[in-house]
């Protein structure tokens, strides 16, 4: 039986897995549920978020990637092994694999990634970073002397870019994303109502009513959770304006990211932008009226790329074809090229 080329956008909230020829197989949360007792990984993915909050102490739901980098090699493996093994079967030959991560990622953490990835039983290892791939993704041609600008938005890094032919021109990374604005909306809420809710209420809220642009107070959700001075079950409703608050100022750290590339960027390319418009990608840009904030405070329009959560994944797919032509991320391929 043949090899098999599998794309990995790992993220910090989710992994998505590509194969060759097939498209995206596996979309699930990154978490490894690890029981401490007899030492061994009970589940991953979907299965072990179910498990988030109601397992055990001697039973965690552990998240293997923090702020887009691994932070937990050995979970990490046990991890990318499992969701290897789920789409290659029983392949008589190890798969080549792309892995994606952030454009500010480290040499250690990039080494951390590969080895990670090697152990899982891949043959060859490349490297490929969030913003080529979002654009690829995204159905962009960045084969051209002509700027874009993409700001992809994920569970722990928000990576802002300006491509052209097809390389990276200036571009910068902070670890302000999903799970921060999650984490915002936990504290707040905490604060103002004296209600404690978990993370999946928060990321629930924030998917369900959150508006960043234009929130009026009228769109409301009943949430769940205990009271911090009764210590009782309780529910009340949270408003959008509560959910803009609380993310106000990850989001402004978000646009004052984008000035800060705008102002380096080429006066050339910044021409290029202001007419093709700054592209939204990941999760994160699904935060509601955070296109329109955008646009408001650059005065440079921006849109959600179609099918957000999945272009870095398709971007990473893409790229198998693209190898002799892309100059980021491929340009470091014999440093991974084990046999």
């Amino acid at each position: 039986m043949s090899s098999i080329d599998i794309g990995i956008d790992l993220g910090t909230a989710n992994t998505i897995i590509t194969v060759g020829g097939k498209g995206i197989m596996i979309n699930e949360p990154s978490v490894v549920a690890y029981d401490k007792k007899k030492k061994q990984v009970l589940a991953v993915g979907a299965e072990a978020y179910k498990m988030i909050g109601r397992t055990p102490e001697y039973i965690v739901a552990v998240k293997p990637l923090a702020d887009g980098v691994i932070s937990d090699n050995i979970m990490a493996e046990a991890m990318i092994s499992e969701f290897i093994r789920k789409v290659s079967g029983s392949m008589l030959l190890k798969p080549r694999i792309i892995i994606c991560v952030p454009s500010s990622v480290t040499d250690v953490e990039t080494r951390a990634v590969v080895e990670a990835a090697l152990s899982a039983g891949a043959r060859k290892v490349y490297i490929i970073e969030e913003p080529i791939a979002a654009l690829l993704g995204a159905g962009v041609d960045i084969s051209k002397p002509n700027g874009y600008m993409v700001v992809d938005i994920g569970g722990g890094t928000a990576d802002v870019a300006v491509v052209s032919f097809n390389g990276i021109v200036k571009s910068e990374s902070i670890k302000v994303a999903g799970n921060k604005f999650d984490d915002a909306i936990i504290r707040y809420v905490s604060q103002k109502y004296k209600l404690l809710i978990g993370e999946k209420t928060a990321e629930n809220i924030k998917k369900t009513i959150a508006n960043v642009y234009d929130p009026t107070g009228e769109n409301k959700m009943q949430v769940k959770g205990r009271h911090l001075i009764k210590g009782l079950p309780v529910s009340m409703d949270i408003t959008d304006l509560d959910v803009a608050e609380a993310v106000a100022e990850l989001v402004m750290e978000v646009i004052d990211e984008i000035k800060s590339v705008l102002e380096v960027t080429p006066p050339e390319l910044i021409g290029d932008i202001h007419e093709n418009g700054i592209v939204l990608t990941g999760g994160g840009a699904m935060l509601g009226g955070l296109d329109k904030a955008i646009t408001q405070e650059t005065h440079v329009k921006c849109y959600v790329a179609d099918d957000p959560l999945e272009c870095v994944a398709k971007g990473v797919s893409a790229a198998f074809g693209m190898s002799d032509e892309l100059l980021d991320g491929f340009e470091k391929i014999s440093l991974y090229k084990y046999k």
